[in-house]
């Protein structure tokens, strides 16, 4: 039995929840969120989470998992979303796995390469690394070693940075090498992927809008409270957004400089998703945003056809058992 899936992938502010929750809504489909930030609780603005109203009105899964002084792996996010895809699959809804983590979404579809030899001394000369030439730095080498690694990696997530030097260089080989090897791929689905491909200045505009509504709306105040209660070295709070606020807390930027730099570090990101999901195979690129009536439109098409085939897949499957 093979059963379908819906992965719907696209950069910062392209519409994607939207999207995904029409969708859902019109294929009694469950929405299976796949954002490395919105699997955090207590993060709300800075997330761009779906409101509550929006997950009130379709099932959401992986949204305010784990707390943000609480680790969260790629491997933690596959196993977890795995049990959602079965969980949805047994009622038989459709899958919607919707989000711009391209880490995340290769280790749920393609698995997961077998745990290296950690090696602490190498870890500690990194993490003093990063303390006396600052997280970019840890970029720019990891840049050298393994550019398709550095691209799914912001250049400020020194935790992430660590790891990624320290596999690679433990291995001697890069990270994206070591993706392809032992890995346990996702099986007895037939998986339809549509990626969000709006022009480029209308997509910069909404990630501008959005960035400064943030901080319109309470960010600053949000990540004082978070800081409070969780402290100030959870790996959560140097996401986008976040940094900023919280550089303003330490009176290291001004509102005005915080907003800036929070538009131009999303702009950047969104870049560099365009970037890891244009490497992607079999994605079907619609190029609008989410929200737009004819960009929906499209979408129910692909998925309608996809759903006739995969019913068609399955009969033939038991036709001949």
């Amino acid at each position: 039995m093979v059963s379908p899936l819906l992965v719907l992938v696209g950069p910062t502010a392209s519409g994607k929840s939207s999207l995904a929750l029409h969708l859902a809504q019109h294929f009694n489909g469950e929405i299976i969120s796949c954002d490395s930030v919105a699997i955090y609780r207590d993060m709300e603005i800075g997330t761009a989470k779906p409101s509550h109203a929006e997950r009130a009105l379709v099932p959401h899964h992986l949204i305010d998992v784990v707390t943000p002084d609480q680790p969260c792996t790629a491997g933690d996010y596959s196993r977890r979303a795995r049990e959602s895809l079965t969980g949805i699959t047994q009622r038989s809804h459709l899958p919607i796995v919707a989000g711009g983590t391209g880490l995340y979404l290769r280790a749920l579809i393609d698995g997961l390469f077998p745990s290296p030899v950690t090696d602490p001394h190498l870890r500690t000369r990194l993490r003093a690394r990063a303390e006396s030439h600052g997280s970019p730095h840890l970029h720019k080498l990891l840049t050298r070693l393994d550019p398709a690694a550095a691209q799914a990696i912001h250049p400020n997530d020194a935790p992430k940075l660590v790891r990624a030097l320290e596999v690679s260089l433990a291995a001697k080989q890069p990270l994206t090498q070591q993706w392809e090897k032992g890995r346990e791929a996702l099986t007895g689905y037939r998986i339809l992927r549509l990626g969000l491909a709006p022009p480029r200045a209308l997509l910069y505009e909404r990630i501008n809008q959005r960035a400064a509504m943030m901080f319109d709306i309470g960010l600053v105040e949000e990540t004082r409270s978070l800081i409070a209660r969780y402290g100030p070295d959870c790996r959560p709070f140097t996401s986008l957004g976040y940094a900023e606020a919280a550089a303003i807390l330490r009176n290291e930027l001004t509102l005005e400089a915080a907003v800036t730099q929070a538009q131009q570090g999303h702009r950047n990101y969104a870049k560099r998703q365009g970037t890891w999901f244009r490497a992607e195979p079999n994605i079907h690129w619609l190029q609008g945003l989410g929200s737009e009536p004819d960009i929906a439109q499209q979408a129910i098409r692909f998925v309608s056809n996809h759903l006739s085939a995969s019913n068609e897949e399955s009969a033939s499957i038991r036709s001949d058992s």
